[in-house]
């Protein structure tokens, strides 16, 4: 599905990623895991083309992506949904869904796409379509941010820190939310801080270290005693 070789990339002159190596299969989830200033956020910053990338190549099914401007990464089946809940606050979570089929001209085909988001994926939205996405909780939000890039019909969604300060029975059905995505046939690469949480879902976990790839296997990696340590808090 996606594979990226020798990544080297960041801001500008300060360079984060120096030569990341990884692959994902059609219909797994794989989770970034590490320490803050890994490069974590990097990596999905780099295939959505978001930042500076010096050197490597990212391949999707195939073909080069490195470097092709966002609009058509999207075209191609890859939606990405960075941290911190980003909505559009001012507007209503139905336009907010509406926004995320920009590239879809046809208003039955957007409704079609919407009623899909919400009746499979969420539903507790459905309540709330003409209510402004600011007055949403934490969670709502989340969800509105992750079904509006579900209106694109990915093939390979792109998650950044979608926990990050949501209260544990939130997280808890956010992951479940994220693991039945999944096996609609989504393909997901995943950063996430709560690595226990993430890695309970996962196929395949990366651990990045100073931006390159220190670790990397199936959830057999998490019985080594410095996952177990340093990222799972000890036994």
């Amino acid at each position: 599905m996606i594979s990226i070789q020798n990544l080297k990339s960041g801001y500008g002159k300060m360079q984060v990623l120096f030569g990341v190596n990884l692959a994902v299969k059609p219909g797994e989830i794989a989770v970034l895991i590490g320490p803050n200033g890994a490069g974590k956020s990097t990596v999905l910053r780099s295939i959505f083309n978001l930042i500076d990338i010096y050197n490597g190549r990212i391949d999707y099914k195939n073909k080069n992506i490195t470097n092709l401007p966002t609009h058509e990464l999207i075209e191609l089946g890859i939606s990405y949904v960075p941290q911190g809940r980003q909505v559009f606050s001012s507007l209503t979570v139905k336009e907010n869904l509406e926004m995320g089929a920009f590239l879809t001209r046809d208003k039955k085909l957007v409704d079609k796409k919407m009623e899909e988001v919400l009746e499979k994926h969420f539903p507790d939205l459905r309540k709330k379509l003409n209510d402004y996405a600011f007055s949403l909780s934490g969670g709502q939000q989340q969800m509105l941010a992750i079904g509006r890039a579900l209106m694109q019909e990915p093939q390979l969604l792109l998650l950044d820190e979608p926990s990050l300060g949501l209260a544990p029975k939130i997280m808890k059905d956010l992951f479940k939310k994220i693991k039945e995505i999944n096996e609609e046939g989504v393909t997901i690469l995943m950063v996430e801080q709560n690595a226990r949480q993430a890695t309970s879902i996962a196929d395949k976990i990366f651990v990045l270290e100073d931006g390159k790839v220190a670790l990397s296997g199936d959830k057999s990696l998490l019985k080594t005693k410095k996952i177990q340590n340093i990222y799972l808090g000890g036994h």
